[in-house]
């Protein structure tokens, strides 16, 4: 049992550590530019380097997990993540912080659905609703403390700090994987790469996620957005249909179909696109509207990451008794009250009190959305590869990066605001819907997958009661 406890610390600190990187330079924004002479609409630059390149590259970086090894490709991954940390903390302008940040987000990109695929490996099949859950909780821990150490390492050592934190934990990652996680098994299949679907997937992805970060800044008319959009949008079409052709393709199109997968994927859109909207829209409603300060926005804000990690355990062990798929629609109910209460908040003008109340409502909704939606994707047929894990992945970080857009969109004055909080609660009552669809089917033999990711079989009678009970997987 402590064996298995010690593998657990590298997994979930790499996934604190890149999800810390991701929001780190949120909060010293304003002086980092200023320290580098770069003027204020710049900063779109540092803060979306770093997402838009993980999130492109997640499909194909979780590929390599299943062709070189999940701990191999976590170690050279963090150590990658320690020359982008360090490079950024020593840029000297505005370019070269740009270009390690995009480092850092390459870096990142294999963490994810290699640390999804080790954390199942080290705790068991038969608990993967309670790794998940740690995974979740370590990913809610990592939203805390990202914009908090940003904020209180700039004001106490400078800017450059907020990234030299980064380096001292990817090396306890890099040490900690090598020496705790189980040896990578060399006798297992590696597929190969279809060049042709990974390339369109990643260019697809990549522009549409281009088009996302501009349309605060540009508008939906500027050439940048639908030029980027239009592409990202033909990418994808051509993806679909090379990948239909091919004997071994990068992701069936059959397998993104399967109902399981889906599910968790819409769901877990749908939860971060209220993360990302809530985020943006709660600080600037109480700052804005309210006239709080930014230290009590920000310790008022943190109830919604806290509530996401300290109910994540509690979601898993409610996903493996009771089944994920109804733990994933109460979730998303309560997300829904949440947004809607939040709506209703920013509408009438309610001071702090009520906005925390409703945020960690919200949080608890998306913790017990992101344990069941991850189980269930890593349980179907697509989530058995590394490709498939790491295009549910991009979804989430995409769908972020769109709840961030219609704030900017919709306003932060209260109209605007209330708008915002009432989109995510239609997308949340959506997900409830799309949530209770159909029933989940077999794994299909025709379409390969690789033997590395793929779990041992349930007993034929297991798998029977798991699908007529609908409780067994999301």
């Amino acid at each position: 049992m402590l064996a298995t406890r010690l593998g657990l610390l590298p997994l979930l600190t790499a996934t604190l550590t890149t999800t810390m990187a991701n929001t780190v330079v949120n909060v010293p924004m304003t002086a980092i530019l200023a320290d580098l002479h770069a003027p204020l609409g710049r900063g779109v630059l540092v803060a979306t380097a770093f997402p838009v390149t993980l999130a492109a590259l997640m499909p194909l970086s979780g590929w390599l997990g299943d062709r070189f090894g999940h701990r191999r490709v976590l170690c050279a991954s963090m150590a990658s993540m320690i020359l982008g940390a360090a490079g950024a903390a020593l840029a000297p302008n505005l370019p070269l912080l740009v270009a390690f940040r995009m480092l850092q987000g390459l870096s990142a990109a294999p963490v994810l659905p290699v640390v999804m695929v080790l954390v199942v490996q080290v705790l068991g099949e038969e608990r993967r609703g309670r790794a998940l859950s740690l995974w979740a909780a370590a990913n809610g821990a990592g939203q805390a403390l990202g914009p908090t150490t940003g904020g209180l390492l700039s004001e106490l050592l400078g800017w450059r700090a907020v990234f030299w934190q980064i380096v001292p934990l990817s090396v306890l990652v890099v040490a900690g994987g090598w020496l705790l996680l189980p040896r990578d098994d060399r006798s297992r299949t590696r597929p190969r790469l279809d060049g042709a679907g990974a390339l369109t997937l990643t260019c697809g992805a990549g522009l549409l996620l281009v088009a996302a970060s501009a349309l605060p800044s540009q508008g939906a008319g500027a050439p940048v957005v639908w030029g980027a959009a239009t592409a990202g949008a033909l990418a994808l079409v051509a993806f679909l249909l090379v990948e239909r052709r091919r004997p071994t393709p990068f992701l069936h199109p059959r397998q993104l179909a399967e109902l399981r997968y889906v599910r968790s994927s819409f769901a877990a859109a749908a939860q971060m696109f209220v993360l990302g909207a809530v985020l943006l829209a709660t600080p600037a409603y109480l700052v804005g509207t309210q006239g709080m300060s930014q230290s009590r926005t920000g310790l008022a804000v943190l109830a919604l990451p806290l509530a996401m990690a300290s109910l994540a355990p509690v979601a898993g062990r409610c996903t493996e008794r009771f089944g994920g798929r109804g733990v994933m629609r109460w979730g998303l109910a309560v997300l829904f009250a949440g947004a809607v209460l939040l709506a209703v908040g920013t509408g009438v003008g309610l001071g702090a009190w009520p906005v925390v109340a409703a945020l960690v409502l919200t949080g608890a909704g998306i913790a017990f959305v992101q344990t069941p939606a991850a189980t269930g994707a890593s349980r179907s047929e697509a989530g058995r590869t590394g490709a498939g894990l790491g295009l549910f992945s991009l979804v989430r970080f995409g769908a972020t990066s769109l709840g961030a857009a219609s704030v900017a969109l919709l306003g932060t004055q209260p109209a605007g605001l209330v708008r915002v909080f009432g989109v995510c609660a239609g997308l949340s009552a959506v997900g409830v819907v799309v949530a209770s669809l159909g029933r989940d089917t077999g794994t299909r033999a025709s379409v390969a997958t690789p033997a590395a990711s793929t779990p041992p079989a349930a007993p034929a009678a297991s798998r029977s009661r798991s699908r007529s009970d609908g409780r067994a997987t999301p």
